[in-house]
């Protein structure tokens, strides 16, 4: 969350940022709210005080044998008392407001964030991997097909098992995708990540840290059951990234600038209900409700974390140079930036698979694997996070960083387009191989089951 000392003492330039992220938020009436608390405080200290006189003068006038004036005294004593703690109820019940109301406020943006609207406003960095682009086939079929055909992917059967929005991946589909996992974290290994298998439920207090929630909470799967009374001390939601359990492993503790940089990566299963695309992204992977992904978060000291941005995209980005495959590089608006992200750089796959309007000039379409952000403190303020610089220093805020290494679902598709054959086969990239058992082509199965047949052969 923010500052509320700076939120108090500079209002024109959170006002300003706010309206450069299209955030609409009513900034006086909160200022008007924490004016109240604060003069509730002093009011609190002011009458503490003269409690606190009046209980030495209570001494005294027991020492002086002035009856009379000594039960005046306790008897003021006793309305300072009630009135303390009227002053310090109103005082708790606003902070609690003033807290939920300082949650709801999204992030300031960087100063070299470009501004802008939405999505059509980012500005597009850099390309990489068109120059030596290998020859595709004249016609290239959708992943979504070619998955069918190949007996890969299967969305209709996991309909039937869960519900629309999962799939099954079988033989090779499957294969691939423990491939992709174990490469992504051989990778990052190399680049200095710490592993870390963490819990997959998480709590709110936990989504709270990382600025899921509120606002995310439709996008979100909770937990529970059709008993109320056996599930009512639950309060576990599944988790939508690896950035929630692992940025709150460290959630109200003090690290030590010795620690600095932390460096983590974490593979987990990903739960989002997408309440917000609803309709879109109806056949394939790109879009779906679980989907598994590799994660980085990183927590460094404040001076270092912009410096620690630009490392942490390039270690992203090296995945894909791997692979092989095409991407671009994002720079963020200010009005497409995430809720917590101060500035963030998105990593989009080139997949030529589908010509969609948003594609490059080689046609295709871009897919989003990464989003390479740093929140500052936001996420450490809401958290808890602290480091100390030095032993005998104050602990302050640290800042998070993180990004996806990568999104597996979206690299697959990329790949089953990218290094499509002319026969239907798919080209396994080199560095995967050894993943594989050795593998350079998937072929494909024989489907099973009368789905297997024709018409003609079912009759």
């Amino acid at each position: 969350m923010l500052d509320r000392t700076h939120l108090r003492e500079n209002p024109d330039e959170v006002r300003d940022a706010l309206d450069d992220r299209g955030a609409d938020i009513d900034l006086d009436e909160l200022l008007e709210l924490d004016e109240r608390w604060r003069e509730l405080k002093a009011r609190g200290d002011d009458l503490r005080h003269d409690r606190n006189q009046i209980t030495k003068q209570i001494g005294e006038l027991v020492a002086e044998g002035k009856d009379e004036k000594r039960e005046e005294a306790i008897q003021r004593s006793r309305e300072l008392k009630a009135e303390i703690e009227d002053v310090e109820e109103e005082a708790v019940e606003l902070q609690a407001e003033l807290r939920e109301r300082m949650l709801e406020i999204p992030q300031l943006p960087h100063e070299s964030v470009p501004l802008g609207v939405d999505e059509r406003h980012n500005v597009e960095d850099r390309r990489w991997g068109f120059d030596d682009a290998h020859e595709l086939p004249d016609d290239i079929t959708p992943h979504y097909e070619l998955g069918e055909e190949l007996d890969i992917i299967d969305e209709e059967r996991a309909a039937k098992t869960t519900g629309a929005g999962f799939y099954f991946l079988k033989g090779e589909g499957a294969q691939l995708e423990h491939a992709l996992i174990q490469f992504m974290m051989d990778v990052h290994r190399e680049q200095g990540y710490v592993d870390l298998f963490p819990p997959v439920p998480v709590t709110s207090a936990s989504m709270r840290g990382t600025g899921q929630l509120p606002k995310f909470a439709d996008d979100a799967y909770r937990l529970g059951g059709s008993n109320e009374e056996e599930y009512e001390d639950d309060d576990l939601w599944l988790c939508p990234t690896a950035e929630v359990p692992v940025t709150n492993m460290y959630r109200n503790e003090i690290l030590l600038q010795d620690d600095l940089p932390l460096k983590h990566q974490a593979y987990t299963p990903n739960f989002r209900r997408e309440a917000g695309e609803h309709g879109t992204e109806t056949r394939g992977i790109v879009r779906v409700h679980q989907f598994n992904k590799v994660e980085l978060v990183n927590f460094v000291e404040p001076s270092e974390s912009y410096d620690r941005l630009e490392n942490l995209l390039a270690e992203a980005e090296d995945v894909l140079k791997r692979l092989g495959l095409p991407y671009r590089i994002l720079e963020l608006c200010t009005g497409d930036l995430t809720f917590a992200s101060a500035k963030t750089y998105d990593i989009e796959v080139w997949a030529p698979g589908d010509d969609m309007d948003d594609g490059p000039d080689e046609g295709g379409r871009w897919l989003e694997v990464s989003s390479a952000s740093n929140f500052e403190a936001f996420q450490a303020r809401r958290a808890g996070l602290r480091y100390r610089p030095e032993r005998h220093e104050s602990a302050e805020y640290l800042h998070t960083l993180n990004a996806s290494g990568l999104a597996i679902p979206r690299v697959m598709v990329a790949i089953l387009e990218y290094y499509q054959n002319e026969d239907g086969t798919v080209t396994i990239p080199e560095p995967l191989r050894p993943y594989m058992g050795g593998k350079a082509v998937i072929e494909g199965h024989e489907k099973v089951g009368e789905s297997a047949l024709g018409a003609g052969e079912r009759e």
